[in-house]
């Protein structure tokens, strides 16, 4: 037999020219953000984001994200003993993730917070606590978003927004006036229709009770059916209108709520999507009948703006991952990060994840003080909301893809985290609305909405004079419009969406960025892939802002 020296063998598992982990870092390092919390009156949340960002780059924080994709949910649709229950079961680490982001407001707090800036807060939390989980985000975001619904009822909203609007996480169904907080969840769509909720068959019928009503039909894609309420599309005798529907009665009985299987998403794994039946179920009318996809579309303006918000947050937590690597990679002779083409790419990414933080909380300052009474903002958040979506959310599948072959091989592994990202950028361009609706909706805000192509020139006017790229972006967007059609929707959507995000980068950003962006993404120096930024970019100055631990 052969002898083999063990230091031999054992020199064979040296791990070499690989990266430590990246756990724990602070996800609030981010110059971008930060400057925009303060730029849109949040400053005062500050301390409460830096230390969220330090939570959610712990390594305790990091690994929950990981166990909530990995062991999913699991409906469980009887008890032992036969019992209808349609429950959804979930790991622990979902319930940690969820209990910070209720504890900490990223749910309907905002709604009950008087000071100025309290959604700017909302969505700086979000996108710093977003770098643990994407799909627990869903459940937060449709409890924020459901509270404007509500108050088209004010009875009901009485008896339910303290309990929305409150900092406790208890997710065990019970009835809905005896816990400290709730989840509001949303059921609009059907498998005839889609996003044409007007197709909806799901009937709703008076009961002798005013405003009470029983629903028979069903719904294809409703998300977090674990939530305490619903607010869901349905058809009484005045035509489609919106209903508040709860899991637990008032009796403490289970309203029929049959989850008949859980959605096989490609992304979003953590968070339930389900099929739900309705067949006389117990429901409240909210806002009057014939009136609901007027009723809920303030909630779907909410929703929106958090898919701009999470396609932002995979934007920064993906390039934070690609950074952190380039910088403790080697390859032929020389680290990642010091290689020229690689900075390249690294500074293009930057520069679009810079414009979707900035953007996200323009709009979210828009959003905070719409609700405060600003008629200019309401015009405003209403056409740049859809812009954003539209656009933002477009872009995460590339920028995610770019961001993964980053680490090459490496980040083609599930051990490291980006497929999981990968995977869940395409859901934002598709909630709330895929591309073509959003696009459609701009032009629909165009010519419906009074003010709001005043208000989008108007706030490209404050950047007007400062970059010749810019101004001459504007005055073919101004063209573009006088000639507006469906089939080109999306060409004039997008033109918008980069002459609003140049112009906030002109206004607020360093040069380096300005520049960069306007002479690609309006002056046309720029190729089809990331990473082709023109020899005159300043690549050092847009990687030491982005990356804030520095090359």
């Amino acid at each position: 037999m052969v002898s083999i020296p063990v230091h031999e063998h054992a020199a064979t598992h040296d791990v070499t020219n690989q990266p430590p982990p990246l756990a724990p870092y602070d996800a609030s390092e981010d110059t971008a953000l930060l400057e925009g919390l303060r730029r849109e009156g949040a400053g005062w949340a500050e301390e409460d984001i830096r230390r969220l960002g330090l939570r959610s780059g712990s390594a305790e924080a990091q690994e929950w994200g990981e166990q909530a994709n990995t062991h999913e949910p699991v409906l469980r649709t009887h008890d032992r003993y036969g019992h209808r229950v349609d429950e959804v079961e979930f790991h622990p680490s979902w319930h940690h993730l969820m209990r910070v982001a209720v504890t900490e407001g990223l749910a309907g707090a905002p709604w009950a917070d008087a000071r100025p800036g309290a959604h700017v807060a909302r969505t700086a939390g979000g996108l710093v606590w977003g770098h643990t989980d994407a799909g627990h985000g869903c459940p937060t975001s449709m409890t924020y978003a459901a509270i404007p619904a509500l108050r088209k009822e004010p009875e009901l909203a009485k008896v339910y927004e303290p309990l929305l609007t409150g900092r406790a996480y208890e997710p065990e169904l019970r009835v809905p006036t005896e816990k400290r907080g709730l989840l509001a969840g949303m059921g609009m769509t059907e498998k005839q229709g889609g996003s044409d909720v007007r197709t909806n068959t799901t009937a709703a019928t008076p009961t002798a009770e005013p405003g009470v009503y029983t629903l028979r039909g069903h719904k294809w894609f409703t998300s977090a059916p674990m939530c305490d309420l619903f607010l869901v599309l349905a058809q009484a005798p005045g035509g489609l209108s919106c209903f508040l529907v709860p899991r637990v009665l008032p009796d403490g009985s289970r309203n029929t709520f049959r989850v008949q299987r859980l959605k096989d998403k490609l992304g979003n794994r953590s968070n339930a999507s389900c099929e739900p039946e309705f067949d006389g179920t117990v429901a409240w009318l909210v806002g009057p009948e014939g009136q609901g996809v007027k009723t809920i579309i303030e909630m779907v303006n909410c929703t929106r703006l958090d898919c701009v918000m999470m396609s932002a947050t995979l934007m920064r937590k993906t390039l934070v991952e690609a950074g952190h690597h380039v910088r403790h990679r080697s390859a032929f002779g020389a680290r990642l990060l010091d290689q020229p083409l690689m900075r390249n790419v690294l500074a293009d990414l930057a520069l679009e994840s810079e414009a979707a933080t900035t953007l996200t909380l323009r709009l979210a300052g828009a959003a905070d003080r719409a609700v405060r009474g600003d008629a200019g903002e309401q015009a405003f958040r209403r056409i740049a909301t859809a812009v954003g979506k539209y656009w933002v959310t477009k872009r995460g599948p590339a920028f995610t893809a770019e961001a993964l072959e980053c680490l090459g091989g490496n980040g083609y592994v599930e051990e490291s985290g980006m497929p999981r990202h990968y995977r869940e950028a395409p859901l934002l361009s598709i909630w709330e609305g895929s591309g073509n609706v959003n696009a459609l909706d701009v032009l629909r805000a165009l010519r419906r909405q009074i003010g709001a192509a005043d208000a989008l020139f108007g706030e490209l006017a404050l950047a007007q004079g400062a970059d010749a790229r810019l101004d001459a972006a504007v005055t073919r967007l101004k063209a573009q419009l006088t000639q507006a059609s469906e089939a080109g929707a999306r060409r004039l959507v997008e033109l918008m969406a980069l002459a609003l995000q140049a112009s906030l980068l002109v206004r607020h950003a360093p040069p380096a960025v300005a520049d960069a962006f306007c002479a690609t993404r309006l002056g046309g120096d720029w190729g089809h892939a990331f990473g082709t930024l023109p020899d005159t970019a300043d690549l050092d100055g847009i990687l030491r802002r982005a990356l804030t631990s520095g090359p």
